[in-house]
This record gives structure tokens, sequence and C-alpha cells, in this order.
């Protein structure tokens, strides 16, 4: 089964996982609610397979430029919508834009100002809120730009890095056994991810 696998993955040419991972991000960085962190860890697990194509480099400069791309073109979005594009999204998706979470996300913009956009890359909330929210608040677009730069940048390449060579690592150990170091990793992203989301969503509640 690991051999089907491994032979799978080789016919996925790396152009389209690339471009995957890139749009699938920006689109997060919208405000739009979608696996932009599944899909980079997903993208960076076909690394750790034999005769592997895609590269966990070029994965990360992809989820890089996505995040700040989307990111800019929400704060732009948000900017000129303000706080009654707020409202409505609340109305459209109040699982992902309930006064609830608008307001943690505003109360993280008013303590930490250009470093909610900067850690708020690696929070699922403000990971989805900071562009728009940054435009609606009227946040300097340069300080936004600095710091979404490089909240992309980290975030992008540090999870990318780390589940490449800490996969690594793990294929080793299990002496060659890559079919379970692929779940074993898979498993460990979607835990993260689910106490990322129940925190934010705890945040928000008491809010």
């Amino acid at each position: 089964m690991g051999d089907w696998i491994s032979n799978w993955i080789m016919t996925v040419p790396p152009l389209a996982v690339y471009v995957s991972v890139g749009l699938i991000i920006m689109i997060e960085s919208l405000g739009i609610p979608m696996p932009g962190e599944f899909a980079l860890v997903g993208a960076t697990l076909l690394t750790l397979q034999p005769y592997a194509q895609v590269q966990w480099g070029i994965v990360a400069a992809c989820a890089s430029a996505g995040a700040i791309i989307g990111d800019s073109i929400g704060y732009t979005i948000g900017r000129r919508g303000g706080r009654p594009l707020f409202a409505w999204a609340g109305r459209k998706f109040p699982r992902h834009f309930g006064p609830g979470h608008i307001a943690a996300a505003e109360r993280a913009f008013d303590r930490w100002g250009m470093w909610a956009v900067f850690f708020g890359r690696f929070i699922l909330l403000l990971r989805i809120l900071a562009g728009p929210l940054a435009g609606a608040l009227k946040m300097p677009y340069q300080r936004f730009l600095i710091a979404n730069a490089l909240g992309g940048i980290v975030w992008a390449t540090g999870t990318a890095a780390l589940i490449h060579y800490v996969g690594k690592v793990v294929e080793t150990w299990l002496s060659g056994i890559a079919l379970w170091g692929l779940v074993a990793a898979l498993l460990g992203g979607l835990v993260l991810t689910y106490l990322i989301k129940r925190r934010a969503d705890k945040a928000a509640r008491s809010a």
C-alpha cells in the first residue's frame, strides 16, 4: 500500500501542488474560511515520500506569497467596506464572523497593534480576520505590510520546515515505514488545528 501511495504521489504535478497551496491560503487570508493550514501541512507531507518532486522550500514560498497577497487584498476590502462589512459577514457566517469573534479580534488589535497581524498568522481566528480588520480599523498600510509579510514568511517557512525535518526523523526512526509517518504527522496536524480553533472560539465567547 505504501508503494501505491508513493506511485500516486509521483503522478501529481508539483506545479499543481504549489499553485493549490498558494491559492487556498490566499483565499483564507481574504477573510474566507478555508483550510489553509491543512493545505500547507498536506503539501509538505508530500515531500516525505520517496522520489517526491515536491520541495518543501517552494511550498513555503508559495504559502508565504499567498498569505501576503491575500492579506493585502483583505486589508483593502476591509478599509473600503468598514464595519458594515463585518456586520454582513456576521449574518452570513456566524460561526466565523459572529459578534464575539469580531470583539475578540478587535481586543487583540487594541492591545498589540501591528503585532496582532504578525502573531495572528499563527492563530486561526486572527488569520482569517487580520487583513480585513486591520483595514477596517485604518491601520497604516506600511505597518500592516511589514507585520503581514514577516508573519506570513515565518509561519509558512517555520511550519513547512518543522514538518519536513521532523517527518524525516520519524521516517528514519520507523525504519522506512513512510506510510505510518505520514498518517502520524497528518493526525498531529489535525489535532493541533482543532485545539487552536477551540481556544479561539473560547476567547470569542468570553469576549
